[in-house]
């Protein structure tokens, strides 16, 4: 059964486009006449009584589509599968006259489907609208009218894109400086799959910055990182602000994925007051540039608790 939701997301397409897309044959209707006359099938539309085995009688020999019984929405005895209730045409609308030679489309999702990314999300959303995806509507994903499907395998065993050992292959396939980033000298273990885009954003999008599931950048480090979290006696004003104020979270040409070498990533706010200032002009002379350079003597950058830590000494 078709869920509230979903009906009046199809029945709101309008029923005025519908008149006008009738009188057409397939072939010769625009985007958003394709779009509107295929959604409105799943109220309209005639399903077959036979649900799969109409559709096998054809698509049997196709691999792909035998795939989906191998998967979640292929279980038959899963009420929350398709297979439980209108089986194949739960998701590509009622079979109609599709099966008598006619040129009756069904609605397809993928690269090749002529559905627009919004009309096939909403297919989706029939029954994945749980808390998970409440900030969809408002995600970057969404808004740049990318599908379900051009992440999500459905006709499957395992979906690449909640597979751990995969889907960072599937995000770096469009988040392509990042993948860079994360194969640099310094980086989190993401290209070895010990840790994932996931553990940090989600893909359906969140009410923080950049999608992160923590609230906030330095409550995501936190997570892992708690050692810094403090609070501290003595605390350095950018760790407490935002740790990517120093750190590239997905990788860098320098140590501790830091987006430049001391002394120059601290002169960027330490100018102008003494020492701190100075650029020596061989690397090595002295402890400015030699060694950790400014952290040769400030090793405690994150925070001290040391009554004379105040300048992050000890």
């Amino acid at each position: 059964m078709r869920s509230l939701y979903q009906l009046a997301m199809l029945i709101g397409c309008g029923l005025l486009v519908m008149q006008s897309a009738h009188a057409l044959p397939w072939d010769d209707l625009t985007a958003e006449q394709l779009d509107t006359t295929l959604q409105q099938k799943f109220t309209d539309g005639k399903y077959s009584p036979k649900g799969a085995d109409s559709c096998l009688m054809c698509h049997k020999k196709n691999e792909k589509v035998m795939d989906l019984f191998k998967g979640t929405h292929g279980k038959v005895i899963s009420e929350a599968s398709p297979m439980a209730g209108l089986q194949c045409e739960a998701c590509h609308g009622p079979q109609g006259n599709h099966n008598r030679g006619g040129k009756e489309p069904m609605i397809a999702f993928g690269k090749d489907s002529k559905l627009s990314a919004p009309a096939q999300n909403t297919v989706c959303q029939g029954c994945h609208n749980d808390p998970k995806q409440m900030a969809w509507h408002t995600s970057t994903h969404n808004l740049e009218e990318i599908a379900c499907s051009d992440c999500h395998t459905i006709h499957t065993a395992k979906d690449p894109a909640l597979d751990k050992l995969s889907v960072n292959n599937t995000c770096t396939s469009c988040h392509t400086q990042q993948k860079a980033d994360m194969n640099k000298r310094s980086s989190h273990p993401m290209k070895w799959d010990q840790m994932t885009c996931i553990d940090c954003h989600s893909p359906h999008g969140s009410m923080s910055e950049s999608a992160l599931n923590k609230p906030t950048v330095n409550d995501t480090c936190y997570s892992c990182h708690a050692e810094k979290r403090g609070p501290f006696l003595w605390e350095h004003a950018p760790v407490t602000e935002n740790c990517v104020s120093c750190h590239n979270p997905h990788g860098s040409v320098n140590d501790n994925m830091l987006e430049s070498r001391a002394p120059q990533l601290c002169q960027q706010c330490h100018a102008n007051d003494g020492h701190a200032s100075r650029v020596v002009p061989e690397p090595g002379i002295d402890s400015f540039g030699g060694g950790k350079s400014c952290l040769n003597c400030h090793s405690k950058i994150h925070g001290s608790n040391h009554p004379a830590g105040s300048l992050l000494q000890r």
